[in-house]
């Protein structure tokens, strides 16, 4: 299994911006993003159930976020609106439970840039 993100880019305050994680081989996972920030811890952003049934955000997302997945083309997107400059970060997309923590998730992808200008 293989992740790979995209649609990270430089954007400024109030934009929007839809990432794509594009899962190569089987996917029947709940999948999940995460942000990193320079010099800060990775946090867990939303995760979604394999079906697309369930949905879990973090507090700071605020529904400024949407996770969605199209199961046929094996691709889970995280439509970003609002945006701020404390969204700026790394997404990274990642397999695994449906969970908040880190841990929970086995296969990573390498993630994507995103920067809000003020």
């Amino acid at each position: 299994v293989q992740l790979q993100a995209s649609g990270g880019g430089l954007v400024h305050t109030g934009d929007s911006r839809r990432l794509s994680c594009v899962c190569s081989g089987y996917n029947n996972y709940n999948m999940a993003w995460f942000r990193q920030a320079p010099g800060k811890e990775r946090e867990f952003v939303a995760a979604i159930k394999r079906s697309g049934s369930a949905t879990d955000y973090a507090d700071f997302v605020e529904d400024r976020f949407t996770i969605s997945r199209d199961n046929a083309k094996n691709t889970m997107y995280l439509q970003m609106d609002n945006l701020k400059p404390a969204d700026t970060a790394v997404y990274y997309c990642a397999i695994g439970g449906f969970s908040r923590w880190s841990f929970d998730y086995t296969y990573w992808g390498p993630g994507t840039q995103v920067t809000v200008s003020s």
